[in-house]
């Protein structure tokens, strides 16, 4: 909605025994009163297993971009809206990370847990540019955990977002597809050459998680003509992120707590002064996006109906 605000809310809610416990004694009286004074909208539903989160392909819709499942070009639209030319190529994200070996499977680590600067990210950069650069990629570095990529391999290449990863087996989430092939490579190459490199040695010797592995992400290349931005009025709060991402539900729920406390409640204000408001829960398998009603009449009698059901229902159906 274009003259409203519009609430998105990643990690809304998991399938995690974890996070149905906490849910099971949350209150979010806020949520609900929005509920039962919005109208549904169609249900984006969708699978764990899919590469994409529900809340990356209701945002890339929302900001005119392809909402493909692993195809969301992130890291172009990034360059874009750094107010770059994205020159037409394919840009990926490039995620340094730690692979944590285990008995039977090889797991994703948090990248926040890496405690990575600038200065290490940087020389571990400096150290994997020329291998990239062998198979056409051309990288720059924007964060300590965070290095763009701009290559061919990446125009039609789907790729699991950092988000489906982090603590899990990465084995199930790497791309198998032809045009992958070189990307598997570099990985096991970059394996090899981090494994000596002095920024790691240093690392582990301070007790530090080296850096041993990358990840990709958000893969492709802008339609033409490009989009011109996210739309008016629309937040996306990350505030369930980071505890979800940590299955720490305790500190999830006191998120969400605030969450209801302060976002949900001004969108009721905005809805007690007249005005629009739209709310989008997104959970790891669906989304769905709440708005106001055109007007009065059956419209918003089954808004009322439909949001009779307690949040809790609600959101364990995500």
């Amino acid at each position: 909605m274009s003259d409203g605000s519009h609430l998105l809310i990643p990690f809304a809610s998991s399938r995690d025994e974890g996070c149905a416990a906490a849910l099971a004694t949350l209150a979010l009286p806020h949520l609900e009163k929005l509920l039962a004074r919005l109208v549904p909208g169609a249900l984006d539903g969708g699978e764990e297993t899919h590469l994409s989160m529900p809340c990356e392909r209701v945002l890339a819709r929302a900001c005119g971009l392809p909402d493909s499942d692993g195809r969301i070009p992130w890291a172009a639209w990034q360059v874009a809206q750094e107010g770059r030319p994205t020159l037409g190529a394919a840009w990926a994200r490039i995620t340094p990370c730690h692979w944590q070996l285990g008995q039977d499977h090889v797991a994703m680590g948090h990248p926040d847990d890496l405690q990575l600067d600038a200065r290490d990210s940087q020389s571990l950069l400096a150290a994997v540019r020329p291998y990239f650069e062998q198979d056409g990629i051309v990288l720059e570095y924007r964060e300590p955990t965070l290095w763009l990529a701009r290559g061919e391999v990446f125009r039609e290449l789907a790729t699991a977002s950092l988000d489906r990863v982090v603590g899990r087996a990465v084995d199930d989430w790497i791309s198998r597809a032809p045009e992958a092939r070189s990307l598997r490579r570099l990985q096991q190459e970059m394996q090899m050459l981090l494994y000596t490199h002095d920024v790691n040695e240093d690392r582990v010797r301070t007790a530090r998680l080296p850096v041993n592995s990358f990840w990709v992400s958000g893969t492709g290349a802008l339609p033409e003509p490009p989009p011109s931005g996210p739309p008016p009025g629309l937040e996306t709060t990350q505030s369930l992120r980071e505890a979800a991402l940590r299955g720490d539900w305790h500190r999830w729920a006191a998120a969400w707590q605030q969450l209801d406390d302060v976002d949900c409640a001004a969108l009721l204000q905005r809805l007690d002064a007249g005005r629009g408001a739209a709310v989008t829960l997104c959970g790891d398998h669906a989304a769905q996006t709440w708005e106001s009603p055109a007007g009065p009449g059956l419209l918003r009698r089954l808004g009322s109906l439909f949001a009779s059901k307690r949040a809790q229902v609600v959101l364990e159906s995500l």
